[in-house]
């Protein structure tokens, strides 16, 4: 049996929040719902989920806002939904990075339609950047995955399982911004600690051992409060 898809909404209308999950978990789809936009953006930053639905009126902080503020850091589809109507501010959702609009009421045939065609969109998409290359290759750096040998100037340097598990993973996403609990969750498990202390230890570790200077970094960048983001890959 394939894993269910999660989805995030993120509405501040309780009954429609309702209805929604109500509608969702009987497609069979797992959801978490958030009532502001602050909790929405803790939970789509530690949840990882598969498609976020987001109503542009919210009490905290506009819609807009909150599409840019995930736009800095995933790729994640988001299908706003929302009362207004203007041309203007749909096309506003769609240009800050929204990848579907539903204007309320909507059919929940529609809504289910939707939701099926952005996840259809995402897999092929995610599909087409998943990498074809044996290695890795950036300046001095070479991953070789089928091997597991990881050199810097043609001197092997020596990972520990963990430490390799985490640099392969920021490698085969490179120039991507990696958040610390998707980091986590591929490293230790979706049920891991969510506290990012051992991350940031086995990321010193990589540091010391692939950066001439762990100070001013070549290879792995951090996002402030994001996560880390590797150099693009030279070998594509």
């Amino acid at each position: 049996m394939s894993p269910k898809h999660e989805i995030l909404l993120i509405e501040d209308e309780r009954n429609i929040c309702n209805f929604i999950v109500t509608t969702l978990k009987s497609n069979d789809y797992k959801v978490n719902y958030a009532l502001n936009a602050s909790s929405g953006l803790s939970l789509a930053a530690a949840g990882c989920p598969d498609l976020i639905l987001l109503d542009l009126g919210l009490p905290d902080m506009d819609g807009i806002d909150v599409i840019r503020n995930i736009r800095n850091w995933s790729n994640v589809p988001i299908i706003v939904i929302s009362a207004r109507t203007q041309e203007k501010e749909k096309v506003e959702a769609l240009d800050a990075g929204a990848d579907d609009y539903i204007t309320k009421p909507f059919g929940t045939s529609e809504l289910m339609a939707r939701i099926r065609t952005a996840l259809r969109r995402s897999t092929i998409n995610n599909n087409m950047l998943l990498p074809t290359q044996n290695q890795y290759v950036a300046k001095d750096l070479v991953i070789d995955y089928e091997k597991h040998i990881i050199t810097i100037a043609g001197n092997i340097v020596h990972f520990t399982q963990i430490e390799y598990k985490i640099l392969t993973y920021l490698a085969q996403n490179a120039g991507k911004v990696i958040t610390y609990d998707s980091l986590i969750s591929h490293v230790w498990g979706p049920f891991a600690d969510s506290n990012n202390r051992i991350l940031r230890v086995n990321m010193a570790n990589i540091r010391r051992k692939l950066e001439s200077n762990p100070a001013d970094p070549q290879y792995i960048f951090t996002e402030i409060g994001i996560g880390y983001r590797m150099i693009d890959n030279e070998n594509l």
